[in-house]
């Protein structure tokens, strides 16, 4: 062995990280638990998270708490809130964010420790707070694609403007350009023009640049995707978005189509280079049970379900005013 063979192995156990790089180190490695309702399964930087439902069925509401918690100091001025600390990057696909809602829940958080009859928050961790969520929309595919190719240079300057780093990448809703683009494939393109945009292509083109997105900038991604839900044994028809759909599918269609212990399926729509891409997959439907709605005249009850890895459970939550909970 030469002399730099032999000083290989001691400058490893000298090492050459301060405690702070060794715990950014090992926070990225080490799972963690996100907030209700997503708290069953711990989750590390590098998941895929998709949550599967119809519209609506609270996906946004729980991004949206989930956005909050991470924003949010664990620490404030000797009030514990238990955030992450970090950024949020949220990318908005079908338009539907309402800051509104964002700015409600974020006050309500803020006042949350000091009970419910305080009224005044404080403002100058709501805009910290604030300033910590980064919002994006795109109107289509292509600029769906350009985001993410220029992600990276910005998620830098975040990081030096703030001093923390982005934790969650949370797009919403996957799927929204999915029927534009599959319709783009039938349609004759002009010469010299822009090439045509297919599904597989724009699907590869999406994971392939979230991944190497992951390795510059480790993050959970969470990505709701908008489907419908069926009884299996209705032959009824269901009105999403202004066209109807029988319930009844052929035969062909059954292996796109997935199930779950109520009976009820949903047809598998994305590419498989994005299925093969999730590594977490929570299904959500609207609750059958209303017996506890006299109790909470406000709110809406729905059934959440982890099929990636499948749990033999579902967990009951309601959407209030306040906020996403587990109904007990």
């Amino acid at each position: 062995m030469n002399e730099k063979g032999r000083e290989q192995p001691q400058n490893w156990i000298k090492g050459d990280e301060s405690g702070a790089d060794m715990l950014k180190r090992v926070w990225r490695v080490r799972p963690f638990l996100l907030p209700p309702p997503l708290h069953r399964v711990p989750l590390r930087v590098g998941n895929v998270l998709e949550l599967v439902g119809p519209s609506p069925s609270a996906k946004t509401q729980i991004l949206i708490q989930t956005a909050i918690t991470c924003i949010l100091p664990k620490n404030w001025n000797g009030i514990h809130y238990g955030g992450f600390d970090h950024l949020v990057l949220f990318i908005d696909l079908d338009s539907r964010f309402d800051i509104n809602r964002f700015s409600q829940l974020l006050i309500y958080r803020i006042i949350e420790p000091y009970g419910e009859s305080s009224r005044d928050y404080d403002k100058a961790l709501y805009d910290l707070c604030m300033a910590r969520f980064l919002y994006v929309r795109c109107s289509d595919s292509f600029q769906f694609l350009q985001t993410l190719k220029t992600l990276s240079r910005r998620l830098d300057k975040e990081k030096e403007v703030h001093g923390v780093s982005v934790h969650l990448l949370m797009i919403d809703s996957i799927g929204a350009f999915h029927w534009m683009d599959r319709a783009s494939t039938f349609l004759s393109l002009k010469e010299n023009s822009r090439k045509k945009l297919f599904l597989q292509s724009v699907s590869e083109a999406v994971v392939q640049d979230i991944k190497k997105l992951l390795q510059v900038h480790p993050m959970l991604v969470i990505a709701t995707k908008s489907v419908i839900f069926w009884n299996k044994y209705s032959t009824a028809s269901v009105e999403v978005k202004g066209s109807f759909m029988k319930n009844n599918w052929e035969e062909r269609s059954s292996r796109n189509v997935t199930r779950n212990n109520q009976h009820f399926q949903y047809r598998e729509y994305m590419p498989s280079v994005w299925q093969s891409f999730v590594t977490h997959r929570i299904h959500i439907r609207s609750s059958d049970d209303h017996s506890v709605t006299s109790k909470c005249q406000n709110s809406s009850f729905y059934l959440l379900e982890w099929l990636l890895p499948r749990l033999s459970f579902s967990d009951k939550i309601v959407v209030k005013d306040a906020g996403v909970f587990v109904d007990s």
